[in-house]
């Protein structure tokens, strides 16, 4: 095969064959294509598209690229869950021991955060002493004996995806469902879990800004999953304004924290539930989504679902106690109000805008090498929908120096819009996707 003959059939609007895209994938992730061929290649695909059929290809060809981590010998049905992503959303958090608490396996990999806030994994580490880089045999150990473990990416998983998606960073080819449906879903399906839960994001502070652009990746995705033989389920979310009302590190950690006490944000509690019922349905441990909302609702009262996030944290290295007692966490140097200076609704929140707030604050990563400031970000006190009046208190920054605060407090402000009527409630959870 040649790669020109590729480019030139998918130029003209062909099909490619499940052995082109093989053969492709291969020899791009051996270095034997160039970047200039793939690049030639992505754009091609972004102006005509790709069948259902050469999407699916896709995907299972770069989940195939690297290692696939076999989860077999672990009793029971594994499943997990992935998050498009925004602005505190600290959601694998609670949602993970809470299901692990229902006698769900949930075996999760998790990376680190590029932007905003940190990943899962910085959030982790905000305990003392806890590690994600165990070994695959502790991860699996983790998995068997308390039903959860949570560790870093590791592993060569899918390398193709890792080298294609850098190519598309730099070359205005990001922004096409196929692309993005298989470069999730090939990680995902590389990872080893039978069933697959999807939180998919959509609004200002999501990838997909318009709500039909989301649902049309959950179903590219659910329908990937489901060709691959993996259950899967999607659920699409509103993110056009923060999740919650803690963004940065410590704070999103307390807040997770506060929810598996059972006095978590209602936003944040009721995506937990939702997503929560999906996987124990998906893992077979429920019949219907309302017996899993059940049983959620029950770790948590009964102090199980606290419990084993204390197991989780104490089995990777960490200090359980501060799940029992989240105020040992260290605080910021600086922590003030920001008072309103406008009196009306809060008609819209730039969400975005929430998020790089506690980024020049030190609670992200402009870069790889950036180093986060754990303790960092802030605390909403209002949110879309409310009456502020003049001098209200609009959230509590949590700053490192005076210069990065007034930079927040300044961006923060900008975000926020208000009119005089109060704006009409939208749903929280959009939409499920189950095919």
């Amino acid at each position: 095969m040649r790669m020109y003959d590729l480019i030139m059939k998918k130029r003209n609007g062909g099909s490619l064959s499940k052995e082109e895209i093989d053969w492709m994938i291969r020899s791009y992730t051996d270095g034997e294509i160039p970047d200039y061929q793939m690049s030639a290649m992505t754009m091609a695909i972004y102006f005509q598209g790709m069948t259902t059929r050469e999407t699916a290809d896709l995907t299972l060809a770069m989940a195939h690229s690297g290692d696939m981590l076999d989860l077999s010998d672990i009793p029971g049905i594994k499943v997990d869950k992935h998050s498009t992503g925004g602005v505190g959303d600290k959601t694998s958090l609670t949602l993970t021991p809470m299901v692990a608490a229902c006698g769900l396996k949930v075996a999760k990999m998790s990376g680190r955060g590029l932007g905003h806030t940190g990943g899962t994994i910085d959030k982790l580490e905000s305990f003392p002493g806890f590690s994600t880089g165990i070994s695959m045999d502790t991860f699996k150990e983790n998995v068997r004996t308390i039903g959860l473990s949570i560790m870093g990416q590791t592993l060569n998983l899918a390398p193709a995806d890792k080298k294609l998606y850098a190519l598309r960073d730099v070359t205005a080819t990001v922004d096409n469902m196929s692309l993005i449906a298989s470069s999730i879903m090939s990680k995902k399906l590389a990872a080893g879990a039978d069933a697959i839960v999807l939180d998919v994001k959509t609004g200002s502070g999501a990838f997909m800004k318009k709500e039909e652009d989301a649902v049309a990746l959950a179903k590219e995705m659910v329908s990937l999953g489901n060709h691959a033989g993996r259950k899967t389920l999607a659920v699409i979310s509103d993110m056009d304004q923060p999740l919650g009302f803690a963004v940065g590190n410590i704070l999103e950690v307390q807040e997770a924290i506060d929810t598996l006490n059972g006095k978590g944000p209602a936003d944040f509690t009721e995506l937990c539930l939702t997503l929560g019922s999906l996987m124990l349905v998906a893992g077979g441990i429920c019949a219907d989504a309302d017996q899993g909302r059940a049983l959620c609702k029950e770790a948590i009262s009964s102090g199980k679902a606290l419990q084993k996030l204390g197991q989780l944290v104490e089995a990777q290295g960490g200090d359980p106690s501060y799940v029992e007692d989240p105020s040992k966490f260290p605080k910021a140097p600086i922590i003030r109000e920001v008072l309103s200076e406008e009196e009306g609704y809060i008609t819209h929140i730039e969400c975005d805008e929430i998020g790089m707030c506690s980024l020049v604050m030190g609670g992200g990563r402009a870069t790889k090498e950036s180093t986060i400031d754990l303790r960092v970000g802030l605390i909403l006190q209002k949110k879309r929908g409310d009456f502020v009046k003049k001098g209200d208190c609009l959230a509590v920054l949590h700053a490192a120096d005076e210069e990065t605060f007034l930079q927040a407090k300044e961006r923060f402000l900008k975000a926020l819009t208000f009119g005089k009527e109060e704006p009409k409630a939208v749903p929280f959870i959009k939409q499920i996707i189950e095919a």
